[in-house]
């Protein structure tokens, strides 16, 4: 076969680094809605809902080095900037059907990651009963923290998972307090979609979720995975 006679440059893969020094390839940014039981009555639920999905593309991957402080911009059409900070994993083996008993099998790390959401869209959405992805797949909508494989950390099914904007406190729960657990999820993502290495999950939000202004930054923790710092820059004219 010849070479491709391309119409323009194909775009950069999305590269995330692992704390061992490699890189991980991005396939696609899957996140779980409404998954900490206090996080879903904030937003107007109640009780253990049947799991649901929305996704982002890979391009919104904002990756910021560990010790580093990332940076983000202001997003167009919205007053409404919202924070989530979410327990993120990354699968390193593929599957359809996955049962819940060998989900962690196809876990390769886990890293902390924010689903910024730009809310007051997301509610006109709603609202309308159109598809809310104008507030959640953006660019730079995704920010995250470098991969901790699981062969360090061990399977993840506890710890503190906080989030402060201007050292000032906002969103605080446990991973335990997942209503749908990594290996529950992965299970039921499965069933909708063949999973592939390289798929990030982002699994949910507890409580406090909040709006972010221009110059903010936002300091999001999880027990053993460390800090994620990230600063919101002034909306572009």
């Amino acid at each position: 076969m010849g070479e491709i006679a391309s119409v323009f440059p194909p775009p950069a893969p999305t590269w995330v680094p692992t704390t061992d020094g490699r890189q991980c390839p991005v396939h696609r940014v899957y996140c779980v809605g409404r998954n900490y039981a206090e996080h879903a009555i904030e937003m107007g639920a109640t009780g253990r809902e049947p799991p649901f999905f929305f996704l982002k593309p890979a391009d919104a991957v904002v990756v910021v080095p560990a010790g580093t402080l990332g940076h983000i911009d202001y997003p167009s059409l919205t007053v409404n900037l919202h924070h989530e900070v979410e327990l993120v994993v990354m699968i390193g083996r593929g599957g359809r059907d996955i049962p819940v008993e060998q989900a962690a099998q196809h876990i390769w790390g886990y890293a902390i990651g924010l689903d910024m959401t730009r809310r007051d869209l997301q509610n006109d959405m709603k609202k309308q009963g159109r598809p809310w992805d104008i507030g959640k797949a953006y660019e730079q909508s995704a920010p995250i923290g470098p991969v901790h494989p699981v062969a360090q950390t061990g399977e993840l099914r506890r710890g503190a998972i906080t989030l402060s904007v201007n050292d000032e406190p906002r969103q605080r729960g446990d991973v335990a307090d997942l209503i749908w657990n990594v290996n529950e999820t992965i299970a039921a993502l499965s069933r909708a979609w063949t999973l592939q290495p390289g798929d990030l999950i982002y699994t949910g939000t507890p409580a406090g979720v909040g709006a972010v202004a221009p110059g903010d930054v936002m300091t999001a923790r999880i027990a053993g995975l460390g800090e994620l710092r990230v600063a919101v820059a002034p909306r572009a004219l």
